[in-house]
């Protein structure tokens, strides 16, 4: 029975996302990202919704919404490409690894989008990559990184990579630390099916760049994975009871 819904929702979920698609990408071919932002948000709350992963978002209030950040949180799935824009208010951009961009349909819509490839075993090209995202924070856009790089294969967030918090540093920006929570059950990396689930995604206070400016990569990185998995530990406290 799981392999036929989870058949029917995948014919559901490509037909909708060529749909999307053909939204967002017209709409680019006008307009910049920033333009399209509210409507892709209404978009890729949908692909979700009709997929059987309805999104709840948690902490709008702790965050102002008309400044930038660097936003970090785990990552947990292939479909969070559609949680992240669901649940963040502000245009962002996204950091995300270099081979996406040479994906059918996704590898130039990402790149009109205007999101920043980074080779992870590359380390000038990856260099070049973060200071591209930092002109991109420092112009006033928010910029989006997971800073695990790959999905986790367990449910369990992981290390997180340095690069981010050298970005962060260079940047002078605050962190906006958010946990998704719900999507690895939804759908995990090796595994097809689709599991209906409600999605949160929970977002933490800023971590200023005052709190971080004179620690080392290290206890920042510590800091921030810290707290992205206290962030996610607090919603699976709050859904079990």
């Amino acid at each position: 029975m799981k392999t036929i819904s989870s058949s029917f929702l995948w014919i559901v979920g490509v037909l909708f996302f060529l749909l999307l698609f053909i939204i967002v990408a017209t709409g680019l071919l006008l307009f910049s990202s920033k333009k399209i932002y509210p409507l892709a948000r209404i978009l890729t709350r949908i692909q979700l919704l009709i997929i059987g992963a309805p999104v709840r978002v948690i902490g709008l209030e702790k965050f102002d919404h008309s400044k930038s950040y660097i936003i970090m949180g785990n990552h947990e799935s292939l479909f969070d490409v559609f949680a992240i824009p669901t649940a963040i208010p502000m245009h962002i951009i996204a950091v995300e690894a270099a081979y996406h961009f040479s994906w059918p349909l996704w590898g130039w819509l990402t790149k009109k989008w205007g999101n920043i490839p980074i080779t992870r075993r590359n380390l000038p090209k990856a260099i070049k990559s973060l200071e591209k995202a930092r002109k991109v924070v420092e112009s006033g856009t928010s910029i989006v990184l997971l800073p695990e790089g790959h999905r986790t294969l367990s449910g369990e967030i992981g290390e997180f990579k340095k690069g981010p918090f050298y970005l962060a540093m260079e940047a002078k920006t605050d962190i906006l630390p958010f946990a998704m929570s719900g999507l690895f059950e939804f759908k995990s990396k090796y595994d097809w099916t689709l599991n209906p689930t409600t999605i949160y995604v929970i977002f933490g206070k800023p971590i200023t760049f005052e709190s971080f400016k004179d620690q080392s990569i290290d206890e920042i990185r510590e800091k921030v994975r810290n707290t992205i998995v206290a962030i996610k530990q607090q919603n699976k406290v709050h859904t079990h009871k």
